[in-house]
C-alpha cells in the first residue's frame, strides 16, 4: 500500500482525498467522531475488507453506495468498522476503587431500604467496563440481584453490544479481574475451552442498549455513577462540551463522573463539577470544601 498524498491512499483499492473527506463527514455527522487527515491509513485498512465483501472496485464506488438508499445498512457497518473499541476489565482501576469506597457504601444502605442504584457505562464496547462495575457492586453486595440495582451499558456498535450481552471472554482477558471475583461470578463457557461466561447473577445487573451519544438519550431518571471514558477524545471541542453538559444533567446530586486519563471537562460541566480523584468528578455542592 503506497501513500500518495496526505489524504490519499492507493493499493488494492484507491482512496482519494475526496473519498476520505466524504467518509469523514459522514462519521462526524452520524457519530460526532472527528477523523483528521492522519487517519487515512486507518480508514483504508478498516474499510478495505468491506469493499472486498461488497465486491467494489474502489472507494468512490463505496462512497456512492453508502450515500444511496440501498446503502443504509452499510453506513451502519462502516460506522462500526471505524469505531475504536479498546477496553479491558478494571481498566484504570482507581475509578473502581473510588466507586467501591466512596459512591457505593451509602447507595447500598439505601438499596437495602428499598432505594435504587443506577449506573451508566456510556461507551461500553465489548462489555468489560459494565461487568467490572457490576463486579464492584457484587464485591460489597453479593445478593445485589435481589435489589433494585441496574447498570445501563450503551454503545453505538451493535457488534460490541452483542459481544457484551453474550458475556463470554477468553481466559487471557480475565487476567485483570481479582481472582476471587472471577471464580465466584464467572464459569467455564460450555463447549468453548479456555473461555469463561458471566454468571446469571452478574448478567442480571447489566442491560445493553444501542445509543449514539450525539443522538437522543431516552433514559429517564438520574445516575449515581457514569463511566464515559476514552470516547469524547474522538469528538471536536463543541461536541465534547455538549456531551459533558448533558452528562451533568443526568447525574444525581451525589453522583460521580469518571472520564479518560487524557480527557478534560469543559463548558458548564467544568463549572459545576469538582475533582474527587484522578479523572473523577462530582457536583461541587455534594463535596465538603477543605478549610
Amino acid at each position: 500500500m503506497t501513500e500518495v498524498a496526505q489524504t490519499e491512499v492507493t493499493g488494492e483499492f484507491h482512496l482519494s482525498a475526496g473519498d476520505f473527506r466524504q467518509i469523514s463527514a459522514i462519521m462526524h455527522a452520524e457519530t460526532g467522531v472527528l477523523l483528521d487527515e492522519s487517519k487515512n491509513n486507518l480508514v483504508y485498512s478498516r474499510l478495505a475488507k468491506r469493499l472486498r465483501l461488497l465486491r467494489l472496485k474502489n472507494f468512490s464506488e463505496y462512497c456512492a453506495f453508502i450515500e444511496s438508499e440501498d446503502g443504509a445498512g452499510e453506513r451502519d457497518a462502516m460506522i462500526a468498522a471505524l469505531t475504536t473499541n479498546v477496553t479491558r476489565f478494571f481498566r484504570e482501576s482507581h475509578h473502581f476503587e473510588h466507586l467501591k469506597k466512596t459512591i457505593l457504601p451509602p447507595l447500598i444502605e439505601q438499596a437495602k431500604q428499598g432505594g435504587k442504584i443506577r449506573f451508566w457505562s456510556a461507551a461500553c464496547s465489548s462489555g468489560q467496563e459494565p461487568y467490572s462495575m457490576a463486579l464492584t457492586v457484587l464485591s460489597l453486595l453479593p445478593d445485589a440481584a435481589k435489589y433494585d440495582v441496574k447498570i445501563l451499558a450503551t454503545d453505538i456498535d451493535p457488534n460490541m453490544l452483542a459481544f457484551g450481552e453474550a458475556g463470554i471472554y477468553d481466559a487471557a482477558l480475565m487476567a485483570d479481574i481479582p481472582a476471587e471475583l472471577g471464580r465466584r461470578w464467572f464459569a467455564p463457557a460450555k463447549d468453548q475451552p479456555g473461555f469463561f461466561a458471566a454468571g446469571e447473577e452478574l448478567r442480571r445487573l447489566v442491560t445493553f442498549r444501542k445509543l449514539n451519544l450525539i443522538g437522543d438519550w431516552p433514559m429517564q431518571g438520574k445516575f449515581h455513577a457514569i463511566f464515559c471514558r476514552n470516547v469524547v477524545i474522538y469528538f471536536d471541542d463543541p461536541t465534547k462540551t455538549k456531551i459533558w453538559d448533558r452528562m451533568v444533567r443526568v447525574m444525581d446530586a451525589k453522583a460521580a463522573l469518571y472520564i479518560g486519563h487524557s480527557e478534560r471537562l469543559g463548558g458548564k460541566a467544568e463549572q459545576l463539577l469538582r475533582s474527587d480523584g484522578i479523572t473523577t468528578y462530582r457536583h461541587k455542592s455534594s463535596m465538603t470544601v477543605p478549610a
